[in-house]
C-alpha cells in the first residue's frame, strides 16, 4: 500500500506563489510516477503536472500551468514531490490532489493511491 499526504494549500492574491509538498509511504517502488491533479467545482479533475520518480527522468506540466508551476521531486528517499506554483491565477484556484501510480504525459493511470487534497484559493 502506498499513502500519500499533500500539504502547503492556502489563499493567495493573485501573482503570488504557494508550493505544495506531497510525501508518500508505504511500498514506494510500486509506482514509477507522481503528479498533481486538481479539480474546481462544477469541473472534472484536471492534470497539472507529473514527474517520474525512477527508471526514467521527465516532467510534463499542462499547457495552462507550462512557465508557471514546476514539479520536482526531493526529501528523504525522493519520496517527497512538490509544486511550485508561480503567478497564481484566480482560475488556478482548485482542490489540488497528488497521486501515484503509471504515467503517460500529464496522465496518470493504475494509481496506487490519492492524497487527500489541499485547497488552492486565488483572490483577484
Amino acid at each position: 500500500q502506498v499513502q500519500l499526504v499533500e500539504s502547503g494549500g492556502g489563499s493567495v492574491q493573485a501573482g503570488e506563489s504557494l508550493r505544495l509538498s506531497c510525501v508518500a509511504s508505504g511500498y514506494t517502488k510500486s509506482y514509477t510516477c507522481m503528479g498533481w491533479f486538481r479539480q474546481a467545482p462544477g469541473r472534472e479533475r484536471e492534470g497539472v503536472a507529473t514527474i517520474y520518480t525512477r527508471d526514467v527522468f521527465g516532467t510534463y506540466a499542462a499547457p495552462s500551468v507550462k512557465g508557471r508551476f514546476s514539479i520536482s521531486q526531493g526529501g528523504a528517499n525522493k519520496n517527497t514531490v512538490y509544486l511550485q506554483m508561480n503567478s497564481l491565477k484566480p482560475e488556478d484556484t482548485a482542490m489540488y490532489y497528488c497521486a501515484a501510480g503509471t504515467c503517460s504525459g500529464i496522465t496518470i493511470y493504475d494509481v496506487k493511491a490519492w492524497g487527500q487534497g489541499t485547497q488552492v484559493t486565488v483572490s483577484s
